[in-house]
């Protein structure tokens, strides 16, 4: 009979005995089990605090996704009768597969590429968290993993970028009377003036350590604003400077947010309650962000030339920092440390106006 190397990435399915269900050959005899060990007061406090660095070492967004992931895996196994522990290549790598091929779930389209590799990351995390590995280069996993690649990889699809016309286009369809308004205005110019990620946007306090979630906090200054950031390599500072005039000033918007709405301290940007009458004090979540710019663009007509359907999947919060990449008519250094990119080509692709043939090798190569 012809050897085939598919044959090797079957495994040997384990029944599940409950959601996460070990073979009986890991189960202690009952003279292993050791009582549970009783923590002092001043031990709890530290298991305590520690569980709180534990959150603080990824976003709140990756944690949720994260569960997510590891909710979707774990339905999977049970369905086909696999066992979630101990981590197994080989159900991974047929996991992955099913991703790719659409089959996780009756009537789901198959997932991406960037979809599957956040999916492994989450496998990974989850299973480190009990205290185990999941050896994603092992060839079960490795190589159907570069065969997805190879077959289903696809260009990025960038969001559209917000111009300077047109985010005050997107300023004219809100209504300076309401808290509301001034709110979502402000936002809309510091996400442009500074180039910030709608999560950066909405991280921010008014004030250095005033809550435990904030992410940065402001301070305006004579000639402009210094916005202080916790960013996935760490802390950076990022100047945003006033504007020409004080309807496009980012630093007058927020002047005048903080004072209608009354601020003093904790979150800068924070939800409108009471028929939009009053300020409550939970921070705002930055999916707001992504609506907000998607409502703005859609009523001031931006890209009005193509259909509401395409126009609905062009913007998001990501919009205002390619925004500003592709609009400041200054040296690209200074627009990669605004947007607190590592490198130089990070930054061009958020460039959409970009003169990709400045520099014409052809002509210089004397064709």
């Amino acid at each position: 009979m012809e050897n085939s190397n598919k044959d090797h990435l079957l495994p040997s399915p384990a029944p599940l005995a409950g959601a996460e269900a070990v073979s009986a050959q890991e189960q202690p005899a009952a003279e292993e089990v050791t009582p549970p060990v009783v923590l002092s007061s001043h031990l709890e406090q530290l298991t305590e605090r520690a569980r709180t660095y534990v959150d603080a070492a990824s976003s709140a967004n990756t944690r949720r996704a994260y569960a997510s992931d590891w909710k979707h895996f774990s339905a999977w196994c049970r369905r086909q009768g696999l066992a979630l522990l101990p981590p197994s290549p080989q159900v991974v790598g047929l996991y992955i597969t099913a991703c790719a091929s659409g089959t996780v779930e009756r009537g789901v389209k198959p997932n991406s590429v960037s979809t599957i590799e956040r999916r492994l990351s989450s496998l990974s995390w989850n299973y480190a968290q009990r205290g185990l590995s999941l050896d994603r280069r092992d060839r079960h996993i490795a190589t159907v993993l570069a065969g997805i690649r190879n077959t289903h990889a696809a260009p990025p699809r960038q969001k559209e970028a917000i111009l300077p016309e047109d985010i005050i286009a997107m300023l004219e369809t809100l209504d300076r009377g309401t808290l509301r308004g001034l709110r979502d205005r402000a936002m809309l110019l510091l996400g442009f003036a500074g180039g910030l990620r709608r999560s950066e946007i909405v991280g921010l306090d008014l004030g250095r350590d005033q809550t435990e979630d904030g992410k940065g906090w402001i301070e305006i200054l004579d000639k402009g604003m210094l916005v202080t950031l916790r960013g996935k390599t760490g802390w950076r500072e990022v100047e945003v400077g006033r504007g020409s005039a004080d309807t496009t000033c980012p630093i007058a918007a927020i002047e005048t947010w903080v004072k209608f709405a009354r601020l003093a301290k904790g979150p800068l940007f924070r939800r409108v309650t009471g028929q939009g009458k009053s300020v409550g004090a939970d921070r705002l979540n930055d999916q707001e962000v992504a609506r907000l710019v998607k409502r703005t663009a859609m009523a001031a007509g931006v890209r009005g030339d193509l259909s509401e359907a395409e126009r609905q999947q062009k913007f998001a919060g990501h919009s205002l920092r390619a925004g500003l990449a592709s609009s400041a008519e200054v040296d690209e250094r200074y627009v990669q440390k605004q947007l607190g990119h590592a490198s130089a080509e990070m930054t061009r692709r958020y460039q959409r106006r970009r003169d990709r043939f400045r520099i014409n090798l052809t002509k210089a190569a004397g064709l």
